[in-house]
């Protein structure tokens, strides 16, 4: 049972919060949340899969229907600071949160994956009281859509609404960054900073005398228009797509298409299933939809693979995906995206380096995160957006600054901060800074930070204790 309404974790508001679903979308939101060291309760109606997840993230389970008003109560839903209802239909979801809401609980949040319900929810939001509802589908094809918008870009991360961007790209032996020290490359100054670099399976926070070398994969902090001019001042490969091709016709690639259909990107999808074209064709009249087997080389050859900017891989089976992947790296220049759903495969693909994994609910599960630090900011966090990067060997935190903060109006020169952590931008006012020692924090800033240490609560935690 939960014990109180408020309590605090490392500094930061534990979280209450009932999760009702432990199929694999509620499994990696639980992994998620359980990691940030909120208190849970999961329910299913399996009770098999209620043990599995119960077990292995040390949380308490309850079987039952958790669209019912007695299940939820026995879950402590009417106590709980958020219901989050992530079964496989989204009529339960939406029931769920009622109940929920019935309970007593204030914030839910519902998985809807139903396009035809994701464009309607807006209009009832309110009337539901949702917090928040997330299609795991559409956020994915929004993840796959921004990054193609840079389409060399390996991870796109924004923060401050979108003003600044972290973009990781490989250094190619054409680039004007091969072999030089940062601090000497000219470009790079008072626009671009370079947070991280990933070389041979390590990670490097640099400073201005580490030396940039072919084949490196550097993280760079800019806004978008103004990384778009340097990318190609520096000569690296990382402009818009044109021409995409999308390998199965499910609702990830509807949602993309239409994304990229608006952006004035050319889409192609290969489908096997003749009746699936048939509704793809109507919904996505700009699209060319080809009915084929997307394990068919010949077809992919004749179909332009070799001359794509991008290729998506979207079948359902994992197994498809990934060989799919490897043979189109080999025939093509093509940016690929692999959707992976099985999380056991992480080993496996990791040693295909393979160029970007999608797992739609892996993504579902942090932006629920996302949400929740942003609850928490109100309650005693300032930490506004994170990102986990390099395998999760670093973290990228955004903070809110407090007139309390003890490290405001002293030059970043003279403060103790933590080994491998750098303050990579400051946003004041709608202006961006990219910081240099004689800058200064002010209150009302928001400032990201870019470090390998792991639980970051609140800015004050980026000085030195020792």
């Amino acid at each position: 049972m939960f014990l109180s309404p408020v309590c605090l974790f490392l500094g930061v508001t534990k979280m209450k919060i009932v999760i009702v679903g432990c199929g694999k979308v509620g499994t990696s939101i639980a992994t998620e949340l359980i990691a940030e060291g909120h208190e849970l309760v999961v329910v299913d109606i399996n009770g098999t899969a209620v043990k599995r997840l119960s077990d292995s993230i040390d949380a308490m389970g309850i079987e039952g229907n958790g669209a019912t008003y007695q299940t939820l109560k026995e879950a402590d839903a009417g106590d709980a600071d958020l219901v989050i209802a992530a079964t496989a239909r989204d009529e339960v979801n939406l029931y769920a949160c009622l109940m929920a809401r019935a309970c007593g609980c204030k914030n839910t949040i519902a998985r809807v994956r139903n396009p035809e319900y994701s464009n309607d929810l807006f209009r009832v939001k309110d009337i539901l009281g949702l917090s928040m509802f997330i299609n795991p589908e559409m956020t994915a094809a929004g993840e796959i859509s921004r990054l193609l918008r840079f389409s060399g870009a390996l991870e796109i991360d924004s923060f401050s609404k979108g003003q600044v961007e972290l973009i990781k790209v490989q250094i190619s032996d054409r680039s004007l960054l091969v072999n030089r020290a940062i601090s000497q490359i000219e470009i790079l100054k008072g626009k671009i900073r370079v947070c991280t670099v990933e070389r041979d399976g390590e990670v490097y926070i640099p400073n201005g005398d580490f030396v940039i070398r072919k084949g490196d994969r550097v993280s760079i902090v800019s806004k978008p228009e103004i990384a778009a001019k340097f990318f190609k001042k520096a000569n690296l490969n990382i402009g818009k797509s044109r021409h995409v091709i999308i390998l199965g016709g499910g609702k990830i690639s509807y949602y993309l298409a239409q994304r990229l259909l608006k952006a004035g990107i050319g889409v192609k999808i290969i489908e096997r299933n003749p009746e699936r074209c048939t509704e793809l064709s109507e919904m996505l009249r700009d699209a060319v939809i080809i009915h084929g087997d997307c394990m068919d080389q010949d077809l992919l050859l004749s179909e332009g693979i070799e001359h794509a900017d991008g290729v998506v891989a979207l079948m359902d089976y994992d197994e498809e995906n990934i060989l799919i992947s490897m043979y189109v790296h080999n025939v093509s220049r093509a940016k690929t995206f692999t959707k992976v759903n099985n999380a056991h495969f992480g080993t496996i693909v990791d040693q295909l380096n393979l160029e970007c994994v999608i797992n739609p609910k892996k993504i579902a599960g942090e932006y629920i995160a996302r949400y929740i630090r942003a609850v928490q900011n109100s309650l005693g966090s300032n930490v506004e957006t994170l990102y986990r990067i390099h395998e999760d060997a670093v973290e990228a935190l955004e903070f809110r600054v407090r007139s309390s903060s003890t490290v405001t109006n002293i030059p970043l020169s003279q403060l103790r901060l933590k080994d491998d952590l750098q303050v990579i931008c400051i946003s004041r006012k709608g202006k961006i800074i990219l910081p240099t020692g004689a800058d200064t924090i002010m209150p009302d800033d928001t400032v990201i930070v870019i470090t390998k240490h792991k639980g970051l609560k609140d800015l004050d935690d980026i000085l030195d204790g020792n």
